[in-house]
């Protein structure tokens, strides 16, 4: 059991992304890994964008009420600042953040820090979300979760947006949001058009 921690406590510095629709269990998966390296005796932190309050003002709380600690910021340059000796680095939320998170997170990875991110890939129009879509691009490795259309049991594609409003952030959870697949989610904006 010694080599498997020893292997996990000394690997190079890499992004890894945990991207998909809401309700896809991408904050499950980050705090698994996390909580993962913590177990292996690394130092890890978790970053959360400061407006993200749905559950609570402090910790990463995924939909099935999961936790972690986590330092919430305003920018992506808050993370380096604060992330001085750390071997593992968290990031909930990632779509929330400036464009200014790929050359933050770049910056930890040559450093040799792991990088876990988790966001949206996509947002409610089913447009690439935040910095998300170029983290995928320049990860060493990308993971992709689904939900399950509530529609009709396929796998999510996007996250419906069940109220009406135009604007792009709008934190929001099972009522304001549906994870749909990519027939149901046509037809609801073709019925919503009317």
């Amino acid at each position: 059991m010694g080599s498997n921690l020893e292997g996990e406590a000394h690997r190079p510095g890499r992004i890894e992304v945990v991207c998909g629709s809401m309700f896809s269990g991408k904050t499950e998966e980050l705090i698994r890994r996390l909580r993962r390296a913590q177990f292996a005796k690394q130092s890890v932190d978790i970053f959360k964008p400061a407006i993200d309050v749905r559950y609570s003002d402090e910790d990463v709380v995924s939909h099935d009420r999961n936790t972690i600690r986590s330092t919430p910021v305003d920018t992506s340059s808050s993370i380096l600042l604060l992330s001085s000796g750390i071997d593992v680095i968290g990031i909930d939320e990632a779509q929330f953040f400036d464009d200014g998170l790929v050359d933050v997170c770049n910056e930890l990875a040559n450093k040799g820090v792991r990088v876990i991110v988790a966001g949206l890939d996509m947002d409610y129009k089913g447009k690439p979300f935040g910095p998300i879509p170029a983290l995928c691009a320049i990860a060493d490795e990308v993971t992709k979760v689904h939900a399950i259309c509530v529609k009709c049991g396929a796998l999510a594609y996007v996250s419906h947006r069940l109220v009406n409003s135009d604007r792009r952030v709008m934190l929001g959870e099972q009522t304001e949001y549906e994870p749909l697949c990519r027939e149901c989610y046509r037809k609801s904006v073709e019925k919503e058009r009317g």
